[in-house]
């Protein structure tokens, strides 16, 4: 039998970014963009797909004016679906949120906190740790990560994680391909980077921008998801910037014990290419052609 190059990712997360939930159902600045409408198509075609994932990992801009109707909403939509999926749960905080009563709705007041302080948390999957940063600024729309919070961040690195750690932060700490983005990118990225440099940080998922994105900070891979509200359109003439009603969209993060795997899924569905394949009669060709998984247990011999 021949073996896979991979063996099966050790966890599977699904990366969703910038929900812009409205205080009430409506569409977007004017458009016909439906965000509640596209956020519940994304679930409802998660829960379908059979996927079994360790968690849903939300980047922020989770509501569009930080409306408490509307996380509200976006609690109703977002966790029944886990619970279909059988998953949990992790909230990060964008610069469209607000930080008391994103707290306040989603459940997130701990003893000791500070109403309207970072929203930061550690959370554990099976040796894999997932540290949630806060990279709003209250008031503005770009991103920065004051002295108490990096220390913090410090801190949770200086012991390493078993299977390593994702790192989860709104504004991608990346270079922007759109000019006007410059004004809302994370600011002074390099007091990150003297944090990240040596740690066990295996990947950064960010959002903000509308559009997936990838690059390297520190040495460290990142991963930008598009947004399930709108996209941005890059085909722009150059230094231009518009808003589009497409290009929704997540991202699949796949783990295994050497490498990340981010993959883009589109909200958009076309027509079939080819002939549709099922589970099954995947896994019939596969072994037809003598092809096994690597690290699965093999069946026990007779001899």
């Amino acid at each position: 039998m021949i073996l896979t190059e991979h063996p099966r990712p050790s966890h599977t997360f699904v990366h969703i970014s910038d929900t812009h939930l409205p205080g009430e159902p409506s569409p977007l600045y004017g458009s016909g963009t439906d965000a509640d409408a596209n956020l519940a198509l994304m679930l409802e075609r998660l829960v379908d797909s059979g996927l079994r994932p360790d968690a849903l990992l939300l980047t922020g801009d989770l509501t569009d004016r930080g409306d408490a109707s509307a996380y509200r909403r976006l609690r109703a939509l977002v966790e029944p679906a886990a619970a279909a999926l059988g998953c949990e749960v992790v909230w990060a905080a964008g610069n469209h949120d607000d930080r008391t009563v994103m707290r306040a709705e989603l459940g997130l007041a701990r003893e000791g906190d500070r109403a309207d302080e970072p929203i930061t948390a550690v959370r554990w999957f099976d040796g894999l740790r997932v540290i949630v940063l806060d990279s709003t600024v209250p008031g503005a729309h770009w991103g920065a990560l004051d002295a108490a919070q990096l220390a913090w961040l410090e801190s949770e690195l200086a012991a390493p994680a078993p299977s390593g750690t994702l790192l989860l932060i709104h504004h991608p700490p990346l270079p922007t391909v759109l000019d006007l983005a410059v004004t809302v990118e994370l600011r002074d990225q390099a007091a990150l980077a003297a944090v990240l440099r040596g740690s066990d940080v295996r990947g950064i998922l960010s959002g903000h921008v509308h559009h997936p994105s990838f690059g390297s900070f520190a040495g460290v891979p990142v991963a930008v998801a598009s947004s399930s509200a709108y996209g941005q359109d890059l085909a722009q003439p150059v230094g231009a910037t518009r808003g589009q009603d497409a290009a929704q969209g997540y991202n699949l993060v796949h783990v295994y014990a050497d490498t990340i795997v981010h993959s883009v899924v589109s909200l958009e569905r076309g027509a079939d290419v080819g002939e549709p394949i099922a589970a099954e009669e995947a896994g019939r060709r596969i072994g037809g052609a003598g092809i096994g998984w690597r690290g699965a247990q093999l069946p026990k011999s007779n001899d």
